[in-house]
């Protein structure tokens, strides 16, 4: 596996990587953590070299894995404990708070647990030293809907406490709620990366509209098609109902527009990441993607 060198500095915000299985977002996790040597370059965490100082950035660093694998033998008591001994934690008031927070009952055999109580076992152990970096592999991986949004609304608040975070998940709509920078890795290499905001702002915007009668119906769509500004997705000349594209830039011109009209309804389509990941991909399948540096 072999992630094409690059240089990114990411402070106070949430970054998140996104990609098939088997693409490289595991083994790069595993760099980051130290627990892998990079077969070419090196990884750095807040300045330090990953593999070289690898205890030296886990006192700093909350890690969620993808899998997780608890000794069984222990109650979730005794394996907060044993963390916290490993993690010189000598205050357990943050504990208990993400105790309460998650509803984890940690007084059972870890062998028992469910897999969403151990996935919050593994929260509360990740983040109870308050690790100024985290790195998060699926992290709502066997969390109920509630808990889900619950762990979402607790890495919001992390976010705002200038907290960096490493997300790594399958769920779109998790990443839209928490991640201001996204990346994209194929077959080991980082083919693209951008701000979601300013990705908003060069994405084209879909509408769907309902024009009340045949004939401005008829005329709409001539204008619409007769003007490079506007893209004509779809239409129904039973119904009258239009999807229109444009970008950003032209929305003046459509508001402009549709004055002159009898627009019954008039709706944006939201903008979806799923979307926006599938047609990215599509669009570099077989392709020259790695670039020729």
């Amino acid at each position: 596996m072999f992630i094409k060198p690059c240089v990114s500095r990411v402070s106070s915000c949430c970054l998140y990587a996104h990609a098939p299985n088997g693409a490289g977002k595991t083994t790069a996790i595993r760099h980051i953590m130290g627990f892998s040597k990079p077969q070419q370059g090196i990884v750095t965490v807040n300045g330090l070299d990953s593999w070289t100082n690898t205890s030296t950035i886990q006192e700093k660093l909350g890690y969620l894995p993808g899998e997780v694998a608890l000794p069984e033998n222990l109650t979730g008591k005794q394996f907060i404990q044993m963390m916290m001994d490993l993690r010189k934690v000598k205050d357990d008031t943050l504990c208990k708070k993400l105790v309460d927070f998650f509803e984890l009952d940690a007084a059972g055999k870890v062998k028992r647990m469910s897999l969403g109580t151990k996935r919050k076992l593994a929260i509360v152990t990740a983040f109870m030293h308050d690790p100024d970096v985290l790195v998060l592999d699926e992290p709502t991986s066997g969390l109920d809907p509630i808990m889900q949004q619950r762990f979402i609304d607790f890495v919001k608040e992390e976010k705002k406490r200038g907290k960096t975070i490493l997300l790594s998940s399958h769920i779109f709509t998790e990443v839209d709620a928490t991640c201001d920078e996204i990346s994209i890795i194929k077959d080991g290499y980082l083919i693209s990366s951008f701000n979601k905001q300013e990705q908003l702002k060069m994405t084209e915007k879909v509408f769907n509209l309902t024009v009340q009668n045949d004939k401005h119906y008829t005329q709409l769509v001539q204008k619409f098609e007769s003007n490079a500004a506007f893209h004509v997705l779809f239409k129904n000349d039973q119904t009258n109902d239009l999807q229109i594209g444009c970008y950003p830039s032209d929305l003046s011109k459509l508001i402009q527009l549709l004055i002159d009209f009898p627009i019954s309804s008039f709706s944006e389509v939201p903008f979806s990441l799923e979307k926006h990941f599938m047609e990215f991909y599509d669009r570099r399948v077989g392709g020259d993607y790695r670039g020729n540096d």
